[in-house]
């Protein structure tokens, strides 16, 4: 949510000189995030209120007040980047933006306490309450109209893009250098990068990655046998069952769990990798196949969800209910040079498609700005 967010204003601050603009936030302790970025928007002011969040998001929910349009000062529009708790003045516009249903569709890839949550804040109560809705892929806007019964009109379909950062780096680098020893990362990996908890099907990739070397060892590949498998990213919900997969893998030496990645890291890592496997069930848009493709990195992702909207013809799609599938495709990838190389340009082609300039401007449309 922060990277679409940042994204989405940067671009429209960067487009919009006329209308001003209220970031508006709450918190009790100082927040991390550095809002000095903003600075450099003379139409751009922060206000902030010095309350706990869920002292607030209770208010909000039970009372519903205070409303946010009056403790700014008055606006025309209030724009929710997600589903948020709030409350707005009746005559104020309400612009809301939903990723993903994934808590609909799939509740059991989710704890009790996010389960709890999302039921209280009512994502559907939102949506009727909302003038406009934006959506980041097809997928989710089906979604909305299936599930929330939601008219189509008041739908507006939006993708979001990677950042200009992600590109493909000259192999001479330093900071190739610098991260690859940062993180201790091998010569050869294959690299999935995300939360590291059921939804993103990180089973499903070790099995295949298994089954990978498996092959390899019967056929005595020596090429594909220095393959290593990077599963780099935070800790999610239920990481044990997967620490315990890597745990019961006879090849659990050739699996590197480097951690969480900075944001300034990731560029590099997706450089040094060899491969990107992305077999998630379930995605509202998906900005790590977009980002490696980004950078000349050939794909492996999810025939379900947005996952093919954003990937379709430049990456290969597997059913990801398949670990065969996912191992096939690693199979094809490591071992056809022009399918690799086919993919690398497909990918770095459809990137081009998506811009957080076009996503600001679009949105700015529907703002009424």
């Amino acid at each position: 949510m922060e990277e679409y967010t940042l994204g989405l204003l940067v671009g429209i601050f960067e487009i919009d000189k006329k209308n001003e603009y209220i970031l508006f936030y709450s918190a009790w302790k100082k927040p991390s995030f550095d809002f000095s970025l903003f600075s450099k928007y003379p139409n751009v002011r922060i206000k902030k209120i010095r309350l706990p969040n869920k002292l607030l998001n209770f208010s909000f929910w039970y009372f519903g007040w205070p409303a946010i349009d009056k403790l700014v000062g008055g606006v025309a529009v209030v724009f929710f980047p997600n589903i948020i708790f709030g409350a707005v003045s009746r005559d104020v516009r309400v612009i809301t933006t939903i990723h993903d249903l994934s808590f609909e569709r799939y509740p059991e890839c989710f704890s009790w306490k996010r389960r709890f949550w999302h039921i209280f804040i009512n994502s559907k109560k939102i949506c009727r309450r909302a003038d406009k809705i934006i959506t980041v892929s097809e997928s989710t806007t089906a979604d909305i109209i299936s599930l929330y019964e939601i008219s189509k009109e008041k739908i507006s379909f939006i993708p979001s893009a990677s950042g200009d950062n992600f590109c493909v780096l000259n192999r001479n680098d330093s900071g190739l250098i610098e991260v690859k020893e940062k993180y201790h990362l091998p010569f050869k990996f294959i690299l999935y990068l995300g939360t590291i908890e059921p939804r993103k099907n990180i089973l499903g990739i070790i099995r295949a990655y298994n089954a990978l070397q498996e092959k390899a060892g019967k056929e005595n590949n020596e090429d594909l046998l220095r393959y290593k498998l990077v599963i780099a990213g935070s800790l999610g919900w239920l990481g044990g069952k997967i620490f315990k997969e890597i745990k019961n893998s006879k090849f659990k030496e050739k699996i590197i769990l480097p951690g969480f990645i900075s944001d300034k890291d990731k560029l590099y890592v997706y450089n040094l990798s060899s491969l990107f496997v992305y077999p998630s069930f379930f995605e509202g848009f998906g900005f790590p196949p977009l980002e490696a493709m980004a950078c000349g990195v050939p794909v492996i992702t999810s025939n379900s969800s947005s996952l093919p909207e954003i990937c379709a013809h430049s990456a290969l799609l597997i059913d990801p209910d398949k670990p065969e599938e996912i191992f096939e495709a690693m199979w094809q990838i490591v071992n056809n040079k022009d399918l690799r190389e086919k993919l690398i340009q497909a990918g770095l082609k459809k990137t081009k498609e998506f811009s957080w300039k076009k996503t600001a401007q679009k949105t700015l449309d529907i703002l009424g700005a």
